[in-house]
Order: C-alpha cells, then sequence, then structure tokens
C-alpha cells in the first residue's frame, strides 16, 4: 500500500481536485503527515522545474505517484475528443511534454475530463478522435516507458466514459498495452452498479486509483463502504498507489491527516 495525495502549484485554478497547493510546500507537509507520494496536478509541464522537483522530493524521501491532466481540460479547454486541428497538435504537444516529465518522476499520466466530452455528437466520431489522439499519445509513451490511466468521470462533470465497464470497453478498442484504466471511487459510488464487483471484474486494467469519500472529503468522513472496497483491492491483488483527490474540508491540513489516519487504520490492516 502506497498511499500519495493530490496537489497543484499555487497557480492552479480554484476549483482544482486538488488537497495542497505550491508544489515545494505540498512535497513538504505530504511528508511530514505520513504520504508516501504526491500527485502532481498541472496545467503544463514547465510549471516545475525538474532539478528542483528531484531536490524538493528527495529531501522528503517521496515520490511522484502519477501526472494529473485534468487542468489541462478546465484551464485551457484542450481534449481528446476536440475537432479543431490546432487545438489537437496543442493537445499533443503537451501530453508529449507530460509524458517526457512522467518517464522521470512516476511513469504515470492521467486522462480524466482531458479525453472531452460527447456533446452531442455521433459517438463514432467521438470515440474515432479519442482514438486517434490516444494511439498517438501512446506511441510516445511507449517509447519513454510511461503509462497513460484513463479515468472513468462522472456523468455531472462529463458525459464521455462515465464507469469502469465503459472505460474497459474503450481500452480494448484503443488495445496498447500502456494505455489503462484509473479507478476513482467517488465517481465509481456515483455510477458503477456495485463498486466491488466492478473492480474485480474489470480487474485486468486497473491501474491506479483515487480514494474520496461520498461527499468528495476524507475517506471515513462519508458514507463510503470502505470493507467493500477495501476487499475488493485486495481479492484483485492490488497494491500500487492509492491517491486521495479530495476537497480540502474542512481545511487542507485536517483533511490531510484523517485521510492518512482512517487509510493506515483501516485499509493498512488488509496488509499486516
Amino acid at each position: 500500500m502506497k498511499l500519495s495525495v493530490a496537489i497543484a502549484g499555487k497557480e492552479a485554478m480554484p476549483n482544482a481536485f486538488v488537497v495542497f497547493r505550491g508544489v515545494k510546500e505540498s512535497i513538504i507537509k505530504a511528508h511530514a503527515l505520513g504520504f508516501d507520494g504526491v500527485e502532481l496536478a498541472l496545467k503544463t509541464p514547465d510549471e516545475v522545474s525538474k532539478t528542483e522537483l528531484r531536490q524538493w522530493l528527495t529531501d522528503n524521501s517521496l515520490e511522484v505517484s502519477a501526472i494529473s491532466s485534468g487542468q489541462v481540460f478546465a484551464a485551457r479547454n484542450l481534449y481528446f475528443t476536440d475537432e479543431n486541428k490546432d487545438n489537437r497538435k496543442e493537445l499533443y504537444q503537451n501530453f508529449c511534454d507530460f509524458i517526457d516529465l512522467a518517464s522521470d518522476f512516476g511513469g504515470l499520466v492521467n486522462i480524466g475530463r482531458t479525453r472531452g466530452p460527447i456533446a452531442g455528437r455521433d459517438i463514432k466520431l467521438v470515440e474515432d478522435l479519442f482514438l486517434d489522439m490516444a494511439h498517438k499519445v501512446a506511441d510516445h509513451a511507449e517509447k519513454r516507458g510511461v503509462d497513460l490511466i484513463l479515468e472513468p468521470v462522472n456523468r455531472y462533470e462529463i458525459d464521455f466514459i462515465n464507469n469502469l465497464d465503459e472505460c474497459v470497453a474503450l481500452l480494448k478498442k484503443v488495445n496498447r498495452k500502456n494505455f489503462v484504466m484509473m479507478p476513482d471511487v467517488f465517481h465509481m459510488n456515483i455510477e458503477d452498479d456495485h463498486i466491488g464487483d466492478s473492480f474485480i471484474r474489470n480487474k485486468e486494467y486497473v491501474r491506479y486509483v483515487h480514494f474520496a469519500d461520498t461527499n468528495r472529503y476524507a475517506p471515513g468522513d462519508g458514507h463510503m463502504d470502505w470493507d467493500e472496497i477495501f476487499s475488493a483491492l485486495t481479492a484483485i491483488g492490488y497494491n500500487d498507489w492509492t491517491t486521495a483527490e479530495i476537497l480540502p474540508y474542512p481545511d487542507p491540513d485536517t483533511a490531510a491527516k484523517r485521510t492518512v489516519a482512517f487509510l493506515k487504520e483501516n485499509y493498512g490492516k488488509y496488509y499486516n
């Protein structure tokens, strides 16, 4: 079990789903609170200096768990299913840069809402646009030894790829070994028929997991059936990163402390 927390730079959008802001300060806090790593939510790869990032991580005995691309969609309106050629070119270059960063830090790049919406268009067109970009970035990622992790997101945030079954169906069309899945139990609680069963039947594609409770607060602060989740992850042999992507309620430090305490006590017992 490896615990990570979502962080961003100081200039991240107000609605970015991160716990801490300011990369250096966040890394120091994450270490002090007992996390093993940080997930970097970036708009552009040049928000961080590789040299400084490596030093901050070394000084605090932390790793980067993944690079998150949510702000590429939210702040820059770039996404895989866009039909505009110039936007697609910019997105491709941005993802290649993320992949290059991830080749040194974490080896994983998230695709959440950056996959883009259907937005009333023909589903075949949307899938074709997605697949075209998916293969292009997967080609670059393969050269750099990086995996791309597609995240199902609930219908209230986007209308394309909402649950694990839909995600796996699309991943089978992508058919690339380095293109896998990133379940988020907050979204699964809304969209999947049964969280435990969904994990188990789609286990082949589970590469990285986001944790948040039903209210998107710290695990344990809502009514999520965590024993079901922990049991399912144990059943499929998952023993990799679990990252807190939660609202910083009532404040960032308290939310992070609650997360570590709850997961080490309750999830940790499955590994003892």
